[in-house]
């Protein structure tokens, strides 16, 4: 039923190591057992017993690479689902940031293979206002069209002609789950992080889901789209 599989899944994800392990791979990169076991202080049969879990439960994929096995989450939609529960989490205003969210993260951050954070936030929020793409009311106004201004736009950073509406999840609103305001999700979101990484706008910090903003990029934000960036937020 139904709502078996939902109780299924909670129950997954509601185990603190598991939670843990599957927030460690939100950048989209696989991990060794040994790396995410380091990583929540446990042993190697623990571990092992929560990612076989999380595989048969349909969230984690194993890949065999030589000796080892690498664990990585089994797509978007998990990483969107993990997102989504940090919306829940109660605050004493449900409309300010999450307080619990380390700076760097907070500000930038990878959610799968998308800008995530404050920055993400306001580059969707400025990219709306400069009417570059506009809810769908097909999609429950939950998805975006992208506009002529828009095409035009994504040409100039080097982001080819795309389809106005791109299909269902091509261009969609994400929750943020730092900000509680909505971020640029789907495969437009992905095509924007590859391009600011490759444009040397944004880079990743080593060992961490936290992207900064780099000299370039101070200035192309500004003048791309009005955004007064800063190293953390």
């Amino acid at each position: 039923m139904f709502h078996d599989g939902i109780a299924e899944i909670a129950g997954l994800v509601g185990d603190e190591t598991r939670s843990r392990t599957l927030v460690a791979l939100m950048d989209g990169h696989a991990l060794p057992a040994g790396e995410l076991a380091r990583l929540s202080n446990v042993s190697a049969g623990t571990i092992s017993s929560h990612l076989s879990k999380l595989v048969k439960g349909g969230l984690l994929k194993a890949e065999a690479q030589g000796k080892h096995r690498y664990y990585r989450l089994a797509g978007p939609k998990v990483a969107t689902l993990l997102e989504t529960f940090g919306t829940l989490v109660r605050l004493p205003d449900v409309t300010t940031p999450n307080p619990r969210v380390p700076g760097d993260l907070r500000y930038a951050r990878t959610c799968y293979s998308h800008l995530a954070g404050y920055l993400a936030v306001e580059l969707n929020k400025a990219a709306i206002e400069r009417k570059y793409w506009i809810a769908s009311r097909s999609m429950g106004n939950k998805g975006y069209n992208i506009t002529d201004e828009g095409q035009v736009w994504l040409k100039s950073i080097g982001i080819g002609t795309l389809r106005k509406h791109g299909g269902r999840g091509f261009a969609r609103a994400c929750l943020d789950w730092s900000e509680r305001r909505h971020h640029l999700a789907g495969e437009l979101g992905s095509l924007l992080l590859g391009q600011f990484l490759e444009l040397k706008w944004l880079a990743r910090i080593e060992g961490t889901r936290a992207i900064r903003v780099t000299h370039r990029g101070h200035e192309a934000f500004s003048k791309q789209l009005g955004i007064t960036t800063a190293s953390a937020k």
